[in-house]
C-alpha cells in the first residue's frame, strides 16, 4: 500500500481535532496546535463551566494555555481553502492525479496511475465524459421511480390521515349515539319508575282508607261495648231490688247486642312488577309497543303483488292495470305501511325470512317516489338494508356497515317519536341491530318497504302476548 498522498497529508494537518471536519476560521493557541474558533472557544466554555480557572490545557498535547493566547492563523485558513478548491476538481487522494478515468467493475473513479495499478489490473475502464451520460439516464430513471414511490408514499400518507379523522369522527358519532340511547333508556325507565310508584302509592292510600274505617268503626264499637259492660258490673253490685230492675230488659239489650266482623280486605299488592323481566326481556319490552301494520296499496309499485290481507308482499312482473297516482312508488319497488304515526311509542314486526335482499324502516308520508328518491335520514328516510354484495347496511347520511352474528329472520322496528329515534331489532335473538342518531319529527311518518325478488315480506300481526 503506497504512504498517504501529499493531499491527504494536508487535509489530515488542516482537520480540527476536535468536530473531525476541515477548520472553519482556524484559530491557534500558545503550544501550535490550530482548531476552528467555534470549537475551541465551546471548549474552554465547557471547562469553564465545570471548574473556573484563567489557564486551560491544549485539547491535544494538554500543554497549558490562557484564552488570550487565541491568534487568528490567516495561512491556515488560506491552505484550507486552496484543499477545498482542490477536492472540488476530485483529485485522486492517492495519486494527486485527475480523476478521468471510470471502473465500471469497481464503480470507482480512478486516475490513469490508478488504472496501471494492480488492483484495476483487467478491469473495463472509460472516460468519465463517455460513461457519465449513460449513468445519468440511468439515475433519472430512479429518480422518477423514486419520485413515483413519493407520490405513492403521500398519498397513503393522506388516505391514512384521512382514515384517522374518519375513525375518530365515526368514534365521535358513535360515542354521541350511545350516551344519547342511555340518556333516553334514562328518562323512560325515571318515567316507568315514576307511574309505577304512583300506582303503587294509589293503592297504598286506597286500601289503608278502608283499614281505617275500619280502625274507627271497631273503636266505636269497643266504646260502646264498654258501657254495657259497665252498667251490668253496677247492676250486679247493687241491691237485690237494683239488680231485679228492668232485669228482663237488660238481658234482652244486651244479648241483643252483635259484633259486625269487618269486611275483609286481601293484604296481596296487586301493583307488583318484574323489573328485570318487563324491562330487561327485549322481546317483552318492545312487544309492548307493538301496533299491527298493514300493507297501503295506493302506494305499492307496479312490480309489488299484495295479498288480499295486506300483510305480505312479492316482488313480481309490471301489473298495467293500477291507476297511475302521485302516491304510488314508480322508480323503485316500494310500498308504504297504511298506519301513520305522530307521537309515542310505535313497534311493528317484519317476517324477512331468509331472503336475500331488502329495506325496511320508516320514512315520512311525502318522501319522494321517482328517480330523485334518496334513501337517507335527511330526505326523511330511516331504514336498514340487506343486500348480497355488502350485506346489513344502515342507510344513514354515510351508510354505515352492520356486521351481525347472526342472520335475523324476524325485524323488529321501534319508533319513539317523542325522543326521535328509530331503532331495529333482531328478534330472532332479541338483541339489538342499530339506533339512527336522533332526529327531530315535524310529520307523520309511515313504515316502509323495499321488494326484491324472491325474497318477500310478510307483516305478522301484533302478539297479544306481549302487549300484556
Amino acid at each position: 500500500m503506497a504512504s498517504a498522498t501529499p493531499a491527504k497529508k494536508m487535509k489530515e494537518e488542516a482537520t480540527c481535532s476536535i468536530c473531525l471536519n476541515l477548520m472553519v476560521d482556524p484559530v491557534s493557541i500558545s503550544c501550535g496546535h490550530s482548531y476552528c474558533r467555534l470549537c475551541i472557544e465551546g471548549f474552554l466554555e465547557n471547562v469553564s463551566h465545570t471548574q473556573p480557572q484563567q489557564e486551560f490545557l491544549c485539547p491535544q498535547c494538554r500543554a497549558p494555555f490562557q484564552m488570550a493566547s487565541l491568534r487568528p492563523n490567516k495561512q491556515l485558513g488560506n491552505l484550507i481553502e486552496a484543499i477545498k478548491e482542490i477536492n472540488c476538481e476530485m483529485v485522486c487522494e492517492e495519486h494527486g492525479e485527475q480523476l478521468h478515468l471510470f471502473c465500471e467493475d469497481d464503480g470507482q473513479l480512478i486516475c490513469w496511475r490508478c488504472e496501471r495499478a494492480p488492483q484495476h489490473k483487467g478491469h473495463t475502464t472509460a472516460l468519465v465524459e463517455d460513461v457519465s451520460q449513460g449513468y445519468k439516464e440511468k439515475l433519472q430513471k430512479v429518480v422518477t421511480n423514486l419520485r413515483q414511490l413519493n407520490n405513492e408514499c403521500m398519498n397513503l400518507k393522506a388516505l391514512t390521515t384521512k382514515q384517522i379523522s374518519e375513525w375518530k369522527e365515526k368514534v365521535e358519532v358513535q360515542r354521541k349515539k350511545l350516551q344519547s340511547d342511555f340518556q333516553n333508556l334514562q328518562i323512560f325507565l325515571h318515567e316507568e319508575e315514576k307511574c309505577c310508584l304512583w300506582r303503587l302509592e294509589r293503592e297504598e292510600e286506597q286500601t289503608l282508607r278502608r283499614l281505617k274505617d275500619s280502625e274507627e268503626n271497631l273503636e266505636l264499637k269497643s266504646c260502646e261495648l264498654m258501657s254495657y259492660l259497665l252498667d251490668l258490673e253496677d247492676k250486679c253490685q247493687g241491691s237485690p231490688q237494683e239488680l231485679l230492675l228492668d232485669v228482663k230488659d237488660t238481658l234482652n239489650r244486651s244479648w241483643a247486642v252483635k259484633l259486625e266482623t269487618p269486611e275483609a280486605l286481601s293484604l296481596e299488592l296487586n301493583t307488583v312488577y318484574s323489573v328485570p323481566e318487563l324491562y330487561f326481556d327485549v322481546k317483552k319490552m318492545l312487544r309492548s309497543y307493538q301496533v299491527g301494520v298493514t300493507l297501503d296499496p295506493d302506494t305499492a309499485h307496479r312490480e309489488l303483488i299484495l295479498s288480499e290481507d295486506r300483510r305480505q308482499v312479492t316482488r313480481g312482473y309490471p301489473q298495467d292495470n293500477l291507476d297511475t297516482s302521485s302516491r304510488r312508488f314508480s322508480a323503485f319497488p316500494c310500498v308504504l305501511g297504511c298506519e301513520g304515526f305522530t307521537s309515542g311509542r310505535h313497534y311493528f314486526e317484519v317476517d324477512v325470512g331468509e331472503g336475500t335482499g331488502w329495506d325496511l324502516g320508516v320514512c315520512i308520508e311525502n318522501v319522494q317516489r321517482d328517480k330523485s328518491m334518496k334513501q337517507k335520514p335527511e330526505f326523511g328516510f330511516w331504514t336498514i338494508r340487506l343486500c348480497k354484495k355488502k350485506g346489513y347496511i344502515a342507510l344513514t347520511s354515510l351508510p354505515v356497515y352492520l356486521h351481525l352474528k347472526e342472520q335475523p329472520l324476524v325485524v323488529g322496528v321501534l319508533l319513539d317519536c317523542e325522543a326521535g329515534v328509530v331503532s331495529f331489532y333482531n328478534m330472532t335473538t332479541g338483541s339489538h341491530i342499530f339506533t339512527f342518531p336522533k332526529a327531530s319529527f315535524s310529520d307523520t311518518l309511515r313504515p316502509y318497504f323495499q321488494v326484491y325478488q324472491y325474497s318477500p315480506l310478510f307483516l305478522p300481526p301484533p302478539d297479544e302476548e306481549g302487549k300484556k
